[in-house]
């Protein structure tokens, strides 16, 4: 049944997808189930004849399982059918793979009306499940059966993904992508490094990036970034310096979408794009959180409405919110299903049979109800229970996005029906727009102190003032992004950075796996004659960090090291 926000395609619009297609009349509450209901036999000849004019594989379709009224009323819509020689076949709506699957079924429609299972209002369908042959022959005529099987052999359907492209981003020289990407590059590096003689080594990481890039077909996907961020600036959007993968991209530094120098920082390109497997580049740019969508209003101008869009977000029945809805709609008292969600055990672990205690074990043993209540909530966990929209991914689509994925609406806002994963198996490119409250905070703080001077420049507040630095050694940071959880705040304490480069490596130790080296690393820091290697290779890799595996580029270097692996193999 459609809902009252859904499109219903007139004849017309139908027949233009029609062609190679059967076309089965079916539906619930459809019209033609209300003129059988009503044994209008005129108006049901009128409507098959009809459709039976316009399609050239027209077949009635005949519904026997779906409820007790229709099968009492179908044999006449088939005789009629079969008076228009018009052909009719066994037409099943199908909701579950087995009978037993009904009552859970039946629990997660209730959670959907937000009834009890009990309430008679509840709107439920039972005999949808998938039948076996002996069952369908008892139910339905020989002919219909057998024209569902000429239907299945007939029918020969292989999806081809269209490709996604992105849109050519269009320049005032009209040179090529790569061209204009690379003048870019230069003129940006020259600014960089203020100077026109550019080191040899920049020149020659920069000129390996642009060729990986180019190779991979990304030129036009950091134009459209670098062009979304200029919008941005000029219009006096604050934009993050940039974190992630992406900073270790000396274009992506030269463009201006990042600003650390990944030479300075030895921070590694083949991290953020590999030449060596395909991956998508991803680059998380951070926006003031009431500034998000002025950019990507401007990205859906430029490019238009139909060839933006944002990816949707399932979200799914959690363990402990499937024992609350189902115990809600068994109609359980809430205080005895706040209490067996309490007996689960405090782990990490996503699935109920990880979560289960020996006193909930227990309790389902001696209780048939709350064995009851266990079994179903298993039954229902890790379903897809809402729609939302993805935090930050949009896609841009050289074509209307339709083009390539099926689409959705949540509100007013266009969504692909393909999540994250889904969407990036298809080719199409992601880009991150993440909207951050503390960018807002530090807007409107410099917009509080330039009232009072003028002159003010958040840039060139030095990375290594000695005040701030006192702060964040003592743990004063609440409100600082990244820095204001408890746990960071004690590492910064007994750390004490010195600079910008110890308040980075805080936050790369503060993650699960290098946080097991903490305080190795506490004390390689505070005695450096408790630092040892495994083997001489390994000490210029570690010695920044006091022989502790740290960062990503870490375990590339000695992989690259003490394997002759290529950056690349050593990233895969």
């Amino acid at each position: 049944m459609l809902s009252t926000n859904e499109v219903v395609l007139d004849i017309n619009t139908l027949r233009e997808y029609a062609n190679h297609c059967f076309v089965i009349s079916s539906g619930d509450h459809s019209k033609l189930d209300a003129l059988v209901i009503e044994e209008n036999e005129l108006e049901i000849s009128r409507y098959l004849t009809l459709f039976n004019s316009l399609f050239d594989d027209f077949v009635c379709g005949i519904v026997m399982n779906d409820t007790g009224l229709l099968r009492i009323k179908n044999p006449i819509l088939k005789r009629i059918a079969q008076s228009n020689d018009i052909r009719t076949v066994a037409l099943s709506r199908i909701y579950m793979l087995d009978k037993e699957d009904e009552e859970s079924f039946k629990v997660l429609c209730a959670i959907d009306q937000g009834v009890t299972i009990m309430d008679k209002t509840l709107d439920v369908s039972s005999g949808r499940y998938l039948r076996n042959d002996t069952e369908m022959s008892k139910i339905y005529d020989a002919d219909d059966l057998e024209m569902s099987e000429y239907i299945g052999n007939a029918c020969n359907v292989t999806f081809e993904f269209k490709k996604s492209e992105l849109p050519q981003y269009v320049n005032k020289y009209h040179a090529s992508s790569y061209e204009y990407l690379r003048s870019l590059c230069i003129r940006g590096l020259e600014k960089r490094l203020n100077t026109k003689n550019i080191p040899s080594h920049y020149l020659s990481r920069l000129k390996y990036e642009l060729s990986v890039i180019h190779d991979m077909k990304f030129d036009d996907y950091f134009l459209i970034v670098y062009d979304f961020i200029k919008y941005a600036r000029s219009q006096k959007i604050y934009v993050g310096p940039g974190r992630g993968s992406a900073p270790g991209s000396l274009v992506a530094y030269c463009l201006g979408i990042t600003h650390l120098d990944p030479i300075k920082y030895n921070l590694l390109f083949e991290r953020f794009l590999n030449p060596e497997r395909i991956s998508m580049p991803d680059i998380d740019t951070d926006f003031p959180d009431n500034k998000r969508d002025v950019i990507i209003e401007y990205v859906k101008n430029l490019y238009g409405e139909d060839r933006v869009a944002h990816i949707v977000t399932f979200g799914t029945l959690a363990a402990k919110q499937a024992i609350r809805d189902v115990g809600r709609v068994l109609d359980m008292p809430y205080a005895d299903v706040d209490r067996i969600v309490k007996m689960l055990n405090n782990s990490k672990a996503t699935k109920l049979d990880d979560l289960m205690t020996d006193e909930l074990r227990q309790l389902c043993k001696d209780s048939p109800e709350v064995d009851n209540l266990i079994e179903k909530a298993k039954a229902l966990e890790g379903m897809p229970r809402n729609i939302s929209t993805h935090a930050a991914g949009v896609i841009i689509t050289e074509e209307p996005v339709m083009a390539y994925v099926p689409m959705a609406t949540s509100g007013d806002v266009v969504l692909t029906q393909f999540n994250m994963n889904n969407v990036a198996s298809l080719g199409l490119l992601k880009f991150d727009f993440l909207a951050l409250r503390n960018l807002t905070i530090i807007d409107r703080a410099e917009k509080a102190i330039k009232k009072k001077d003028s002159s003010f420049d958040i840039k060139l507040i030095p990375s290594d003032d000695k005040e701030t630095l006192e702060l964040i050694a003592h743990g004063q940071t609440a409100g600082v992004f990244q820095l204001e959880s408890a746990g960071l705040k004690r590492l910064l304490f007994n750390m004490k950075p010195r600079n910008l480069e110890d308040i980075t490596l805080a936050i790369s130790l503060y993650r699960p796996g290098p946080m097991d080296f903490i305080p190795q690393y506490i004390k390689g820091k505070n005695d450096q004659s408790s630092i040892t290697y495994d083997c001489p290779q390994l000490e210029p890799i570690l010695k920044a960090t006091y022989g502790c595996i740290v960062y990503q580029e870490q375990v590339m270097q000695v992989f690259r090291a003490l394997a002759g692996y290529s950056l690349g193999r050593a990233d895969i």
